[in-house]
């Protein structure tokens, strides 16, 4: 048995150098993390070097007993210190933690106090390990750090997603279940640092993993944060770059495909006399509006400070309807600090410009929409000298 014994602490050793090399490799582990990662694995390997002397000394009337009760202190020592590596690795703030590290530091001086008298191990005749006096307390403190340690790992688990949770508990229950093997084999079946080499290795898979899942997350939201304009909610002008993109030129448009582009009549006027929280104010009720409106089966993008585009599909005889829809939306639309809304649209539709492009077509539906600009315009001035004998400033009804 103590061939195979030594074989596997060996292995076990191979297994945790060769994590330590992975550990080196990955980019992506920050360098506070690799050093607490191989902190870890040492404490495991010289644990095992602790435990691997004691089985080896067992016994040998060769050896000063001194040196033997030197080496069963280490054992005493490190052991829990191992299972308490798990933990570390994991990198959790909480009162478990504190209660962990104080158990193992008091575990650690009972050691050394009884060493000292004799009390933790004792040696028969032969030179064979006794448990002493004070052994009890040694089970209940080790007793005491598998359950934290356990917890720990429940409390680990809960931090992640559902799907992630069943693997970290079969790496608690396989390190559960290889140190109950040595114990209540009364250490004739030496599997708790096979278990622990074991459950280090499955950690570091399922720390890789997580944070591969942890970083497509951060670059999905970071991929929304670039593609929603942050005033409005709607596509912002990066998006609406990349919607242009990925039309291919030559490529004919659906016949329905239409492009709705919209302005916003008297902003200037409104950031000039009610300052820029207005503006705003007015720029997210136009959003507001033509999502509703002309936007609702489309993608709508804000291109720029009061400018709009929507690309959708429509039939002909329901782009003049969405409009009316929209300047509906604009009258009954009402600020806290504008009282009213108005917006210039315009459109052109791909089955009546044949071969355009997108951007061809986001330019035909400009000049509509400036030509609804300058009709507004126009229809103020008219109705500003109506009542004022051509005297007068420019009336704002954004």
């Amino acid at each position: 048995m103590s061939i195979y014994y030594y074989a596997n602490i060996f292995l076990c050793w191979i297994a945790l150098g060769v994590l330590s090399l992975l550990v080196h490799e990955n980019a992506r582990i920050t360098q506070r993390g690799k050093h607490l990662l191989y902190l870890s694995y040492a404490l495991i390997a010289v644990s095992a070097l602790a435990e691997l002397c004691g089985v080896y000394l067992d016994g040998r009337k060769d050896i000063s007993s001194y040196v033997l009760l030197i080496a069963k202190c280490a054992d005493y020592i490190l052991t829990p210190m191992a299972g308490g590596a798990l933990i570390f690795q994991l990198r959790l703030r909480n009162r478990w933690n504190t209660v962990l590290i104080g158990l193992l530091v008091f575990n650690t001086l009972l050691q050394l106090v009884s060493a000292l008298g004799g009390w933790m191990v004792t040696l028969n005749e032969q030179n064979h390990y006794t448990h002493g006096l004070l052994y009890p307390v040694y089970l209940f403190v080790s007793v005491a750090i598998v359950l934290i340690v356990l917890l720990q790992f429940i409390l680990y688990g809960k931090s992640f997603r559902r799907q992630n949770r069943l693997s970290m508990y079969g790496i608690m229950f396989l390190t559960i279940a290889g140190i109950a093997i040595q114990e209540l084999s009364g250490a004739k079946a030496r599997t708790e640092y096979i278990a622990l080499t074991f459950c280090a290795s499955m950690l570091f898979i399922h720390y890789t993993e997580l944070s591969s899942v942890e970083m497509e997350d951060h670059l999905v939201m970071q991929q929304v944060k670039i593609d929603t304009d942050a005033l409005t909610g709607l596509y912002s002008r990066y998006a609406y770059s990349m919607a242009l993109k990925s039309y291919d030129e030559g490529e004919a448009l659906p016949k329905n495909f239409v492009v709705f582009t919209a302005d916003i009549n008297g902003l200037k006027q409104v950031n000039d006399s009610l300052g820029h929280e207005a503006g705003d104010e007015l720029i997210c009720g136009a959003a507001k509006c033509i999502k509703h409106t002309i936007g609702t089966d489309g993608k709508c993008y804000r291109t720029g400070g009061d400018e709009f585009v929507v690309l959708t599909a429509m039939k002909r005889e329901n782009v003049e309807n969405a409009l009316r829809q929209l300047e509906k939306e604009c009258e009954h639309w009402h600020g806290s600090i504008v009282r009213s809304l108005s917006i210039s649209a315009g459109y052109a539709l791909a089955a009546e410009y044949n071969g355009l492009s997108v951007e061809a077509l986001v330019r035909e539906s400009d000049k509509t929409m400036y030509e609804a600009k300058s009709a507004y315009y126009h229809s103020i001035d008219k109705d500003r000298r109506s009542r004022h004998g051509g005297e007068g400033s420019i009336q704002v009804e954004g």
